[in-house]
């Protein structure tokens, strides 16, 4: 019997949604199970901040400046655990634009490569994959709203739905 292990899955939270915001943390779960989870200190010309977007992360400026790694540090850590693996988002547009600030900061390329997760999810399940994911969120109450939460939430939406 082959058993097969849930898809690893990325998040990445960010400074708003402007065309020159930058990520300021990123989350994954492995399919093992295991988490990483790191703020990224932003860089000297990343200055386009959301006030919006700082209620829904709850990650202030100070925060990432005092508490932030270097995007070198970031990328590298990104490229240790997820070499040569297809990883999956619910949000591969602003994903992929955010990594790619991080990347470019970090001055090289990243050893993964980013999957929308709707290229994987047949089409039966589309229409479930909200309510299924609002019902993985009510199960799992997690209290604080991190990328990898949120990676976590997306890898068993996907389990749940697929198997």
């Amino acid at each position: 019997m082959t058993v097969t292990l849930p898809r690893p899955f990325i998040d990445v939270e960010a400074s708003g949604f402007a065309a020159n915001s930058y990520p300021i943390e990123v989350g994954l779960v492995l399919p093992d199970g295991a988490l990483f989870c790191t703020l990224i200190r932003p860089e000297s010309d990343w200055t386009h901040w959301d006030a919006a977007a700082e209620k829904v992360h709850g990650i202030t400026r100070e925060v990432m400046h005092e508490h932030g790694r270097p995007a070198i540090d970031v990328a590298a850590d990104l490229n240790r655990l997820l070499h040569g693996m297809t990883v999956y988002t619910d949000s591969w547009y602003h994903d992929y634009n955010w990594l790619g600030r991080l990347y470019d900061a970090a001055g090289c390329s990243p050893k993964f490569r980013l999957e929308d997760v709707r290229r994987v999810l047949p089409v039966e399940y589309l229409a479930s994959w909200d309510s299924t994911k609002e019902s993985v969120i009510a199960e799992m109450n997690l209290k604080r709203h991190r990328a990898s939460n949120d990676a976590r939430i997306l890898q068993s939406t996907l389990h749940r739905l697929m198997g």
